[in-house]
């Protein structure tokens, strides 16, 4: 099987048929996608990349980017998609770890990037928002491309996630995990041809890439597509639109606008949130201004989705639903003992979603996995009596901030390097607009004034906008249980309150 040929069998029956349209206007048909994906595939052949090949992405949303990850899939390359926000010292490590055939930037990202894969001798090409870029040169749009095929076991892409160790671990998905979960949803979800999504994720996390995009194709379905999200412009493409798909902050920002309501949402038959748990107060104050209950799921990049509240059913706040057909989901203690209805315990799952490997890491995925194959997701859960899934919190003190995963780790090494800081704590508190903010808190040295600015600024070299601490505490002593670990839970609670409006 190929992925490509699941999706061309499903949108191939009209395929004049407006595939994705971008506010910035020049609309895509399907026969547009499937022609541009078929020259990116003949061109990444002339750059030397191969069957099982890696190729990295770091360029910003457009069609173009989508039709470069169509052409990964029709080539049977592994697609591995970057966060633009990524800092140079951040690329080394995922370029040197993934080890490309090919690298493709964006425009002005080039110049900064050249050295750096150069150092590592990987082919670049560029990437622009706007139809250009060196990649595009020379494409021979008028010849078709027969796509390759693959074992539904062979990876399709690579994307990298972490523990609290700071290591980032590259996740390999395959042809069938991704095929599996899009059919699923199409069906959990409603999803049909006459669909109109808008799509305002960013493309290279699972909920934009392999969520939305999988559905719309599986179904035959349109996009209405934001380069970025602006709830302003995003209220304005509601009417022409029947799904939208987001983070909990896209929600929060449309209710921040007190003209939003009912006569924005006539056309829409649901509004679907994920990447981060939305708050019961968002899910009410959601209720009240449109009459629209959202529906809330849960995934992460090892499984894709695994549970979702019901389209046709009751959408219960604070869960994220029973599990989604074919995912077997159990909750079980420190012994792996399967708990009572009710028990909070860790959460694992199974399915022919979930991913089969962590890239070169033998031992860390024989960890993951049980003897009976259940992937251990570091969730502490609980399953109620009618099968709904709440999650409470995380074994891992990961922060997820806009939907984008946080690693702590990470940040405190950088942190601890900083004149005068004896240890930090990473930790995320409530934020009305962000879900979590992310805050440091240090100990000093010596007693006495901490330049909170001029940290952030050194910090700006090395980390990504959403990573960055939004604050800096000071403290005397970081709170530590009789075993050492110190008490980010306790100190979550201190801070509880620091971003309250």
């Amino acid at each position: 099987m190929n992925l490509y040929t699941e999706y061309y069998q499903r949108f191939s029956d009209d395929l004049y048929k407006i595939a994705i349209e971008p506010t910035s206007g020049g609309n895509w048909t399907y026969l547009d996608l499937h022609n541009k994906s078929g020259a990116l595939a003949h061109k990444l052949c002339e750059l030397g990349v191969q069957k099982g090949g890696r190729v990295s992405v770091q360029v910003g949303k457009s069609v173009e980017a989508v039709a470069l990850y169509l052409a990964c899939l029709r080539l049977g390359a592994v697609f591995h998609p970057l966060n633009p926000a990524y800092t140079l010292s951040e690329l080394r490590f995922f370029l040197v770890d993934a080890s490309p055939d090919l690298v493709v930037c964006r425009l002005e990202t080039e110049a900064e990037l050249s050295g750096l894969i150069t150092e590592l001798n990987i082919p670049g090409v560029t990437l622009g928002a706007s139809q250009d870029g060196s990649l595009l040169e020379g494409l021979q749009v008028d010849v078709d491309f027969e796509t390759v095929d693959c074992d539904q076991d062979d990876a399709a892409a690579l994307l990298y996630s972490s523990g609290t160790t700071g290591t980032p671990k590259g996740i390999v998905l395959s042809h069938r995990n991704l095929e599996t979960n899009s059919a699923v949803l199409v069906d959990a979800w409603g999803f049909e041809s006459s669909d109109v999504l808008l799509h305002a994720l960013p493309i290279f996390h699972v909920h934009g890439l392999f969520v939305a995009l999988g559905c719309v194709f599986m179904a035959g379905a349109s996009m209405q597509w934001l380069a970025a999200y602006d709830p302003a412009e995003a209220r304005k493409l509601l009417p022409k639109s029947t799904v939208m798909m987001g983070v909990p902050t896209y929600y929060v920002r449309l209710l921040a606008d007190p003209e939003f309501g009912e006569k924005d949402v006539q056309s829409i038959r649901v509004f679907i949130s994920g990447s981060a748990p939305l708050l019961a107060e968002t899910f009410e104050q959601f209720e009240l201004r449109t009459g629209h209950r959202i529906l809330e799921r849960y995934g992460m990049t090892e499984t894709n989705m695994n549970t979702s509240n019901l389209l046709v059913g009751e959408r219960r706040p604070g869960t994220v639903g029973p599990p989604l057909p074919g995912v077997s989901i159990r909750v079980v203690d420190a012994r792996g003992e399967s708990l009572e209805t009710g028990d909070i315990g860790n959460l694992q799952v199974k399915g022919d979603n979930v991913f089969q490997k962590y890239w070169q890491l033998p031992d860390k995925t024989a960890e993951a996995f049980t003897e009976d194959g259940y992937f251990d997701t570091g969730d502490k859960a609980l399953i109620d009596s009618d099968g709904y899934v709440s999650i409470v919190g995380r074994e891992k003190d990961m922060i997820i901030s806009g939907g984008l995963n946080v690693y702590p780790k990470e940040i405190e090494l950088l942190v601890d390097k900083w004149p005068g800081v004896v240890e930090s704590a990473v930790i995320g508190v409530p934020h009305a607009d962000f879900g979590e903010a992310v805050v440091a808190v240090v100990v000093l040295e010596t007693a006495g004034e901490f330049d909170e600015h001029a940290i952030a600024v050194s910090l700006k070299e090395n980390l990504a906008n959403f990573k960055r601490p939004k604050r800096f505490m000071v403290i005397d002593e970081l709170p530590r249980n009789s075993m050492g670990k110190v008490g980010k839970a306790g100190l979550r609670e201190k801070y509880s309150d620091l971003f309250a409006v």
